[in-house]
């Protein structure tokens, strides 16, 4: 009988890819020493959430201290005219996050590029979208009490709190979040923490069609384990609900809090009851670039995961300059999946908030991200890019039904109503309109925008 030849060359090897794998990348905790501040400090010190907190950078005098002449006179004095006339957030800056950047190149790191932002970083010609705004997503229109937000048909966030252990200068929370800087004076709360929380917990009482709580800020990280586990115990508590996820960028920038004996005892009460009451429960971080990750941080993840905690997901935010490659996301992805176990879920496309065109990426340009990071990752960790829609919601980037990219507006339709929109008859009609960076389009399209402004 004949043989059938064999097609695969006798010295084969696999095909050459345009990302390779495995990554070079080592997964260490960078030495801390180096740093002049840090210098002297133990370890011992170093793995304290009350020493990290202590010595959280909060204004420029502090950065200068902590670095000494590591810190190039230009760039802060970049950093110092970005705060007084283009910054959305203040300084914060936990040294965990601080000592992942990269001291010899600070001008283009990318950590320092979204948590530290220049002057220089921003574009001249078109440093804000004329459509940008303060609650670009409409969060707050859509308070069924103060800090819940019913956006979806299924699903609420509950703002617990407005501060974080650190403030990312693209924060989407920038109306709400953070301390007062000269562009921008914050909302806030009007009800006490109590009284809202009780009122939230009443709302979802009162409401079985919500069976999915998310519960940020903020960043939960801010909020004392005495405060969130009663909450989150409560929540447990209501039959609807199915689903809680608990929100921090924190255990990133300041996994030391969640390496704390009392979170912990706190944390494995909520996986113990969540298993009981057959409630998935997961905690979300939001990590933006690999060099942000450290054994610390898979140290906590570790901890959680064994409590019995569903998962541990990641939410980026596509940033210009930080990673907007194929190799950086993937480079990223890998590094959450195989060293951190913490599953890549989401990159969002950076909010339309004030001073953010030199982060925004076009809907095009995520739409050729997501195709060039297809294949790499198993397919239930190969993440999904979506553009968060005004009045919307998420989206896969490759569900725009229509996109005019020589005006960059791209057009969304929706299938369910948000809490605003319970008795508006067109809402599952009309088309919404998303908006990419004005310095992305042709020539033509950016004519047509001065045009427009000029109209206006």
């Amino acid at each position: 009988m004949q043989t059938k030849p064999s097609r695969v060359p006798a010295e084969s090897g696999p095909a050459p890819q345009p990302i390779s794998y495995p990554t070079r990348r080592e997964f260490l905790e960078p030495d801390w020493r180096r740093i002049p501040a840090y210098k002297d400090v133990s370890a011992a010190d170093w793995e304290s959430a009350l020493w990290q907190r202590k010595h959280t950078i909060k204004n420029l005098r502090e950065f200068k201290a902590a670095l000494g002449s590591l810190l190039p006179d230009d760039l802060a004095e970049s950093i110092d005219r970005d705060q007084k006339e283009r910054a959305t957030m203040s300084l914060l800056l936990p040294p965990q996050m601080l000592n992942t950047m990269n001291l010899e190149d600070l001008w283009s790191d990318p950590v320092r590029r979204y948590m530290l932002p220049a002057f220089a970083d921003r574009r001249t010609d078109w440093p804000n979208h004329p459509k940008a705004s303060r609650d670009s997503l409409h969060e707050a229109e859509m308070w069924v009490v103060e800090g819940l937000t019913h956006r979806y048909p299924t699903k609420v966030l509950a703002e617990m709190l407005p501060t974080c252990p650190q403030y990312c200068g693209h924060c989407t929370r920038m109306d709400l979040v953070g301390n007062d800087v000269p562009q921008v004076h914050k909302h806030k709360f009007a009800i006490g923490p109590k009284e809202r929380y009780e009122q939230m917990l009443d709302y979802l009482r009162r409401t079985p069609t919500v069976r999915d709580v998310v519960v940020s800020g903020g960043d939960i990280a801010n909020l004392p384990i005495q405060q969130l586990e009663p909450f989150v115990s409560s929540l447990m508590d209501i039959p609807n609900i199915r689903d809680i996820r608990l929100a921090s960028k924190g255990l990133m920038g300041i996994p030391q809090h969640f390496l704390q004996d009392s979170v912990l005892q706190g944390l494995d009460r909520l996986a113990k009851k969540s298993i009981e009451r057959g409630v998935d429960l997961a905690l979300h971080t939001h990590v933006n670039n690999a060099q942000q990750l450290t054994p610390l941080v898979g140290k906590a993840v570790r901890k959680i995961l064994d409590m019995g905690f569903r998962d541990v997901r990641n939410q980026g935010v596509l940033l210009r300059g930080v990673n907007d490659s194929a190799h950086a996301l993937l480079d990223l992805c890998f590094t959450l999946l195989d060293h951190a176990k913490i599953l890549p879920y989401y990159f969002y496309m950076c909010d339309m908030i004030p001073n953010s065109e030199h982060w925004r990426l076009s809907v095009a340009q995520a739409q050729k991200l997501q195709h060039d990071i297809m294949g790499y990752m198993p397919g239930f960790a190969t993440p999904r890019i979506v553009c968060d829609v005004p009045f919307v919601g998420k989206r896969w980037v490759h569900q725009v039904a229509e996109y005019d990219k020589e005006k960059g507006i791209s057009y969304w339709t929706k299938n369910y109503r948000t809490a605003i929109e319970a008795n508006d008859p067109d809402a599952l009609n009309r088309k919404y309109e998303y908006f990419d960076p004005i310095d992305t389009l042709p020539e033509s399209g950016q004519a047509w925008w001065r045009e427009q402004l000029k109209a206006a």
